[in-house]
């Protein structure tokens, strides 16, 4: 069984911001393989079903971004699933919009949210997929620029990518992170 875990804030405030992509991309996978997510447990909503032949439980942490891993850590010690049971699904301003980055483990690479998952776990082994949202403009506040919404251009190229991320996450479940990385960590041109 897998966990598959999307970042974001709660509440409609937060909807469509950059540091919702997680929780976008769960939503595509709650809506490609027919698994409802509205079951209120954890401080999360979450969903169960499948993936191919690998069950899942589908994850939105409803505690805001900053400790998005207490919600996850309640959620694995319930499962009793390993971290390496985890696919961790977030935004990243290193990467251009319309870019994945699929990774087997890693630091947090300044991402508050993944920070939290790390210290609650005590561990960074864990499948993470990076969805990028681009860079933030000089001078401009990273809050202000992460709870922001994108522009129509870029919109457009993360609604691809979280696509890509939502099949990167399937390729986890059924072929390993090895053949997901090499499938979809192809530079964006």
């Amino acid at each position: 069984m897998y966990i598959i875990a999307g970042l974001g804030n709660p509440t409609s405030k937060y909807e469509h911001t950059r540091h919702n992509v997680g929780f976008e991309v769960i939503d595509r996978l709650a809506e490609e393989y027919h698994i409802s997510v509205d079951n209120k447990k954890h401080r999360a909503l979450i969903g169960k079903g499948m993936i191919g032949a690998e069950k899942v439980i589908l994850v939105k942490p409803q505690t805001f971004m900053n400790l998005s891993g207490e919600s996850i850590r309640e959620v694995l010690e319930y499962y009793k699933a390993e971290p390496e049971d985890l696919i961790v699904i977030y935004d990243d301003i290193s990467l251009v919009p319309g870019q994945i980055r699929v990774r087997g483990k890693g630091s947090a690479g300044g991402h508050n949210g993944v920070k939290n998952i790390i210290l609650q776990l005590a561990t960074q082994e864990f499948p993470r997929i990076r969805v990028g949202v681009g860079e933030k403009p000089a001078r401009m506040d990273l809050a202000d620029y992460v709870l922001g919404h994108f522009n129509k251009e870029d919109r457009e190229a993360v609604d691809e990518a979280e696509q890509d991320a939502a099949k990167a996450a399937a390729c986890i479940l059924e072929h390993g992170v090895e053949a997901a990385m090499n499938a979809f960590n192809a530079k964006k041109k």
